[in-house]
């Protein structure tokens, strides 16, 4: 076997766990941790998953991301199936506090990812504004994932001088997310996130 069917065949073997966790267990904080343990399985296998095979965009390109699909849908694939990213990101990648309008977990295999958790307080009935405040912030990097519940909000920040390897697993792929949301974290004003913000360019690995 190649080292890309082994890739996959870890891949397939994660997917078809975590398929299992949420189908018996649904979604709570509790299987999301179940999911978090499956996840991290991989990785281990950096001779699978390194920046050889999965390298990040050059500084000079504009872009601070790529994000490689793993298991890229094919004809017949359920749209509404788990998707698992592979994101190598190079520092200065930022983003607004925003939500998943799905589950989503979140491992590192390499570098470090700055994550701020925040709280919403308002009653919801504006769709075009947001109060919200800092919870608290946690750093992703080897050993120290984060999963999110679909309301959840979180922003990050790549920081320091070395680029990141972290998979990024969600309940449904991101292009599908129409619910999600950017809030402004200084003057709470909502927009769609997807629409503003999501770069639609994903490489299928």
């Amino acid at each position: 076997m190649t080292s890309q069917d082994h890739r996959q065949a870890a891949v397939a073997a994660t997917l078809t766990a975590v398929r299992e966790i949420e189908r018996s267990q649904g979604v709570t904080r509790a299987s999301l941790a179940a999911i978090t343990v499956e996840l991290q399985k991989l990785t281990d296998q950096s001779d699978l998953f390194n920046f050889a095979d999965f390298p990040p965009p050059q500084a000079a390109s504009g872009s601070t991301s790529t994000r490689y699909y793993l298991n890229h849908p094919g004809a017949g694939t359920d749209p509404d199936d788990i998707a698992l990213y592979f994101n190598s990101i190079i520092p200065g990648k930022t983003t607004v506090p925003h939500n998943h309008d799905t589950w989503a977990v979140i491992v590192a295999v390499q570098g470090e990812e700055l994550n701020r958790l925040y709280a919403r307080h308002d009653d919801r009935s504006n769709p075009e504004q947001a109060e919200i405040s800092l919870l608290r912030e946690l750093t992703v990097k080897p050993g120290s994932p984060i999963s999110f519940l679909p309301d959840d909000l979180h922003s990050i920040h790549v920081q320091g001088d070395q680029p990141t390897l972290h998979f990024h697993l969600y309940g449904r792929p991101l292009d599908t997310l129409s619910g999600r949301i950017g809030i402004d974290p200084e003057r709470g004003r909502i927009v769609n996130y997807n629409q503003t913000f999501l770069n639609q360019a994903v490489t299928a690995a």
